[in-house]
């Protein structure tokens, strides 16, 4: 958990910049948007038609942090993308399941940015006690502007495999599109198993672990 917000080297970042991470907070909303936004606006990576607007999204980010973690990465002084989970299904029998989420500046792609923060989301829900990792991806029957198939090759260098598949289920820019699920186990399924922890919770533990260590 310690590592996951200490600073490390982009595998294809230019040598003089550094990938930091660091918790999100409220405040970062706008920034954040600003990353988000053209998503929205000229991709089908996102469902979503319209831009949230920042308290609204302030309100995302800090009800995720009651219980899971949200990760910025940033570089040469400026935010460079963002990861975090959330709830795979409300139901109390899947609290051993989380959902995935992450977005890098379009400017900012193939530097080892979305490595670092998947990293780091994994590392923090494998302390929480999280079992599977489940990412909801928008998927294209052939390729377009819009979407390209790009962000399920990247899950599966990271070990995730396909599992689901919903048809032309998504509607955006006049074109249907389908979605996938794709899901990483991180963690030994066991019974009885032991209770997830809050994020805050094995936040704190590895602070006082850090400060006693030092």
């Amino acid at each position: 958990m310690e590592t996951a917000l200490k600073s490390v080297q982009g595998s294809a970042a230019p040598a003089a910049e550094r990938i930091s991470l660091r918790v999100a907070t409220p405040d970062d909303a706008q920034a954040l948007l600003d990353i988000y936004a053209p998503y929205v606006r000229e991709t089908a990576i996102t469902f979503e038609y319209d831009v949230p607007q920042a308290e609204e999204f302030a309100g995302r980010i800090r009800n995720t942090l009651r219980m899971y973690p949200y990760f910025v990465a940033q570089a040469g002084g400026r935010i460079m993308g963002y990861a975090y989970a959330g709830p795979f299904h409300a139901r109390a029998a899947y609290q051993w399941a989380a959902e995935t989420a992450i977005y890098v500046r379009r400017d900012g792609r193939r530097m080892g940015i979305g490595r670092t923060l998947y990293d780091a989301l994994e590392g923090a829900l494998r302390a929480q006690g999280i079992l599977n990792l489940n990412a909801c991806i928008a998927y294209p029957r052939e390729e377009d502007e819009y979407l390209t198939r790009d962000s399920v090759l990247f899950h599966q260098r990271l070990g995730y495999r396909l599992v689901g598949e919903f048809h032309e289920c998504g509607y955006k820019f006049g074109r249907w599109y389908d979605m996938v699920w794709m899901e990483k186990h991180i963690g030994e399924h066991l019974s009885p198993q032991p209770p997830v922890k809050r994020f805050d919770e094995v936040r704190a533990q590895a602070e006082r672990a850090s400060g006693a260590g030092s």
